[in-house]
């Protein structure tokens, strides 16, 4: 068993081997449950599979919304091009 300390900030430490033992590395979230004895859990917060790539394609992204005029105008270009076998 480990012993933590609290700072004036309120503020701990996980011991090295805890933060071993967890996995843990900088930015992680950790959740804390308390028990009706004072008993404290702490755990890694489980990230959601979407939220690990959330933000991957925004560098493709443009630099203003695309309105819904200029997307069916698009949409036409492209069927007309496919059609008629003209490519750009």
């Amino acid at each position: 068993m480990a012993t933590i300390t609290l700072t004036s900030k309120g503020q701990i430490t996980l011991p090295k081997a805890i933060r071993e033992r967890l996995a843990l590395k900088q930015g992680d979230r950790l959740r804390v449950a308390v028990d009706s004895d004072g008993r404290m859990t702490l755990a890694r917060e489980q990230q959601q599979p979407i939220d690990s790539v959330y933000g991957l394609l925004r560098h493709l992204a443009k630099k203003r919304p695309v309105s819904l005029a200029e997307m069916r105008t698009a949409l036409r270009q492209r069927a007309k091009e496919k059609h008629t076998g003209n490519r750009a």
